[in-house]
Formats: structure tokens, C-alpha cells, sequence
């Protein structure tokens, strides 16, 4: 049994007129808003108070994506990581490979620009000779390439050494460091002439019977003399290092190190050996006095 309330509650209008009413103000409140744009200022006011909540709403789904964002990219990072370090590796062996090219290419270029390079024969060092009490290097040329001993050996900056045994593919050079090694020198300040023997200690050549009294000066510069008919005049061979002068030896104690990079280059070049140069003809009048010599000669012997 339903009982309905006293009619002293039944205030205000019908839920119909209310539907009606507020439909009516909404409708009206939409003309105003779009002909008029009477509610900007109220939207305003409603976006300000509203915008907390769509941040507070929109908090989780961005904290997932900044998640899923930072793991992507530090995935993506790894992988880049990854592959420039390959790339650094290639490009570093290339790079060393470039410049291992250039300076091979400037040390061959000095070498052709050298006086006596047009009949020179270039060769590749191919390893230090097993004997570590020598100092001596073996080169990719030998009998088929008309290499004999006692060629001199240079490169780019000076004398390197000179051949002192040929074999078929290869040749073996003693270095000017070495104790049997001696090449006939000149200063190139003044033209005092000397001879550099090797010391048989890396990068040292000494200059010996030099009198205290020579001319000689830290910095000078030894060239060859030409004066052996082994290696040709003007190759460089050291520089003065140290000048040892004691008024109780007769003798200077002369240091040099030498020009030529004998343990830093990979290609030398050979040099031919000079001609030697030929008797000169005797001529007719040098003939006839030694022809009748010995005509008077054999006719002494016969007698009358």
C-alpha cells in the first residue's frame, strides 16, 4: 500500500515544467553563447578550475609513457652506442692506415727528389737480420734486380748504410751504425774532411782522428765525400752531437747521430756504383820513345 504525502509538501513546480524550463535556458544560453559569445568569460573561469583535474586525471597515463619512453630510449641509446663504436674502430684502422700511407708516400718522395735518384732501385725492409749484435736490416731486392754489395743504401733525409750481401730475392744492408762501417765525410761549414765510423750503439756514429785543433762545432753537418768511389758526394750522414776537446790526447772525441731514420722507414733506395773510370789512352809520342828503346835493347843483346 502506497502512501502518498500530505498535501502541505507539495511545493514548487512539477518536475514537467521544471524539464521545460531548464531546457529552455539552456537552449537560450547556447544562442547567447554562439551569437553573442556571452559565456567566454565564464568558460575561462570553468578551464582554470578545471585544469588541476585534468592534470591530476592525466598523471598516470603520462607517467607510463615517460616510462615506456625512457626504457625505448635507452634501448635506442645502447644500439647507437653499439654501432659507433664499430664505426670508430673501422674508422680508426683506416685513419692509421692513412697516415701510415702518407708518410710512406712523403718518404718516398724525398727519396726521388735526391740528386742521384733517377738510377736508384727502391726497396721494402723486410726485417732486421737475426744477429742481434749487428745492425743490420734485409731488403725485398737481390741479384734479380742487379743488386751487388757494397751499393749504398739511403732515404729520404741521408745515408742509411750499404749493401754487404746479395742474394737471389734479397740483400742484406749493413747499417752506418755499425762498427765495421766507416764512410768518408766532409763538414759542410768549412769542407774539413774526416771519416765516420759506426759505434755499434743505436743512433750514434763517431768521428775518430780528429785533432784538437779541428774545426768542428755541435750542429755541423757530415757529407759524404765521394772520395772512396763507393757513395756519391753530398749524401748526408750525421750531424755533430757532441765535442769532446782535452789538450792531454791528441785526439778529439767526436759524437754524431745520423740523418737517415735507420730504424723508422720501410722502403730505402739503393744506389748503383759509380763506374770506374777508365786508363787514358797512351798516345803515339809516349809509344815511339819506348819503341826504340827496346829496339836499341835487342840490338845490344845481338851485337855486332
Amino acid at each position: 500500500m502506497i502512501r502518498e504525502p500530505p498535501a502541505f509538501f507539495h511545493r514548487g513546480p512539477s518536475p514537467l515544467a521544471r524539464v521545460t524550463f531548464f531546457t529552455l535556458a539552456a537552449i537560450a544560453l547556447m544562442i547567447a553563447d554562439h551569437r553573442f559569445h556571452a559565456l567566454e568569460t565564464v568558460r575561462l573561469s570553468l578551464s582554470v578550475l578545471a585544469h588541476p583535474l585534468e592534470q591530476l586525471a592525466a598523471a598516470p597515463g603520462a607517467m607510463m609513457g615517460r616510462v615506456a619512453d625512457y626504457f625505448a630510449s635507452q634501448d635506442r641509446l645502447l644500439r647507437e652506442n653499439r654501432e659507433l663504436k664499430v664505426k670508430v674502430l673501422e674508422q680508426s684502422t683506416e685513419a692509421q692506415e692513412a697516415r701510415l700511407l702518407k708518410s710512406e708516400e712523403s718518404h718516398l718522395l724525398g727519396m726521388t727528389q735526391a740528386k742521384y735518384a733517377s738510377n736508384g732501385v727502391i726497396a721494402e725492409v723486410l726485417y732486421t737480420a737475426r744477429n742481434p749484435f749487428t745492425r743490420k736490416i734485409v731488403v725485398d731486392k737481390g741479384l734479380t734486380n742487379s743488386i751487388q754489395a757494397g751499393m749504398p743504401a739511403i732515404d729520404g733525409t741521408g745515408v742509411v748504410g750499404q749493401v754487404t750481401s746479395v742474394g737471389t730475392f734479397t740483400s742484406e744492408v749493413t747499417l752506418v751504425t755499425e762498427k765495421d762501417q766507416s764512410v768518408p765525410v766532409m763538414i759542410v761549414r768549412n769542407g774539413l774532411r774526416a771519416i765516420a765510423v759506426g759505434s755499434g750503439k743505436d743512433g750514434s756514429i763517431d768521428i775518430p782522428f780528429m785533432p784538437v785543433s779541428a774545426d768542428v762545432q755541435n750542429g755541423d753537418m757530415f757529407v759524404t765525400s765521394g772520395i772512396d768511389g763507393t757513395y756519391p758526394p753530398g749524401l748526408i750522414v750525421a750531424e755533430v752531437t757532441s765535442v769532446q776537446k782535452n789538450a792531454a790526447y791528441v785526439f778529439a772525441k767526436i759524437s754524431a747521430k745520423p740523418a737517415a731514420g735507420v730504424d723508422y722507414h720501410r722502403y730505402v733506395m739503393l744506389l748503383p756504383l759509380p763506374l770506374p773510370s777508365a786508363a787514358p789512352p797512351e798516345s803515339k809520342a809516349d809509344e815511339s820513345p819506348r819503341k826504340g828503346g827496346r829496339e836499341r835493347t835487342r840490338a845490344r843483346r845481338q851485337g855486332p
